[in-house]
């Protein structure tokens, strides 16, 4: 059988890889300290799956229109006009099964062979691929621990091209945890603006920022940006609703119906039962989401003292997000020679789980996941130093 050329340039994704290895122990008796998935470990909360259990009794099982619910897409319209002073019609809300799926659908809408996309490194393992799939060439931006892993506008101006279409922005960023500021976001759009690129701005991770660190909606920054940006967010993180697939993108009105045109011929529609229990994450109590975030800022808290404190660890504390992202190449050696290597290592090793830099095109450095309870994150933090002590 012969495989497509397509099917020998996708790869599968590198932290889903990293969770299925700490099963595979799991499942021989290992206790493994898992920090690869970017997984909440709290629960949906309880008026959220109430609204599902709801849905299902009332017979709101059936498909829905492709883009998704009108209901639903008014309840991202009101949240966003809420949060944002963002008023966004319903024509520019598509509803996906995720924002992954959402920023697929906006990828395939607007990019396609002979075109660049840039891209600020690190970045989440999907983007060139999903890049790649649509057929452009992805442009990576290198930023350093020193600059806070952020992109500067000059940076942007030197690597665009006449073939640049998009840049792609997340903030707060997956795997880095940093959260641009208002005033950096203003200076890079700018930059954009100069010419007739688009912005894909993934701000999945936007109601976890800790301390002074404030979100920013970067279609709301200056008059006109709103026909110039496809917004993407979702349900996954702010409210432990990983496995309901719920997304969301907006984009200028176009760009919108051609989404939903390709998600017809994908998924038919997002799951209904799931749609209507975002309606009740979005319209409903918004306590949930203040605790997890209390959570994780206390998490980041203990993460961020107890890898400081290991000799060798240089590490960029994050401002959002459920990540660390540090330095380990002061433990590269003739056995470890870059950051696939340090991982395999440490999990054979310690029995500690963290996905390797170079999945985010950063080498030398790893991500640690703290989405997991403070116990197992003293637990494995012991492991991981007694195992570099040892080193």
């Amino acid at each position: 059988m012969r495989l497509s050329q397509f099917a020998k340039i996708v790869q599968p994704s590198a932290t889903l890889a990293a969770g299925a290895k700490a099963r595979q122990l799991r499942e021989q008796g290992v206790k493994v300290f898992d920090f690869s998935l970017g997984e909440p470990d709290m629960n949906t909360p309880e008026h959220i799956a109430a609204a599902a259990a709801s849905a299902v009794v009332a017979g709101h099982t059936h498909y829905t229109p492709a883009g998704g619910l009108p209901d639903l897409k008014k309840a991202v319209a009101q949240w966003y006009a809420k949060n944002y002073g963002l008023e966004a019609g319903l024509d520019r809300i598509v509803i996906s099964n995720g924002a992954k799926h959402a920023i697929h659908n906006a990828l395939l809408a607007l990019v396609g062979p002979g075109d660049e996309v840039i891209i600020p490194t690190p970045y989440w393992v999907s983007y060139s691929d999903l890049v790649v799939m649509a057929g452009a060439t992805p442009v990576l931006v290198p930023t350093t621990l020193e600059s806070g892993f952020k992109m500067s506008p000059a940076q942007y101006r030197a690597a665009r091209t006449p073939k640049t279409r998009l840049l792609m922005l997340n903030s707060p960023c997956n795997p880095t945890g940093t959260v641009y500021t208002r005033a950096e976001l203003e200076a890079i759009v700018d930059a954009v603006l100069e010419t007739e690129a688009t912005i894909l701005s993934d701000e999945i991770y936007e109601q976890l920022c800790f301390g002074d660190a404030r979100p920013t909606c970067i279609a709301s920054l200056r008059p006109g940006l709103l026909d110039r940006t496809v917004t993407v967010s979702g349900a996954s993180k702010s409210y432990a609703m990983t496995g309901w697939r719920m997304g969301w993108a907006i984009a200028p009105p176009a760009v919108a119906q051609l989404m939903t045109d390709i998600q017809s011929q994908e998924t038919g529609c997002p799951s209904s039962v799931a749609q209507h229990a975002l309606i009740a994450a979005l319209s409903g109590p918004q306590e949930c989401v203040a605790r997890m975030r209390q959570e994780f800022a206390a998490r980041r808290d203990i993460v961020a003292g107890r890898l400081a404190a290991i000799p060798g660890i240089r590490l960029h504390r994050p401002d959002g997000a459920f990540y660390a992202f540090f330095d380990v190449s002061s433990y590269f050696n003739s056995s470890i020679r870059d950051s696939a290597a340090f991982c395999t290592a440490a999990l054979a090793e310690a029995h500690v789980n963290l996905v390797p830099g170079s999945a985010f095109g950063c080498e030398g450095y790893v991500r640690l996941s703290f989405a997991v309870a403070r116990a197992e994150i003293e637990g494995g933090l012991d492991a991981f130093a007694a195992w570099l002590a040892r080193r």
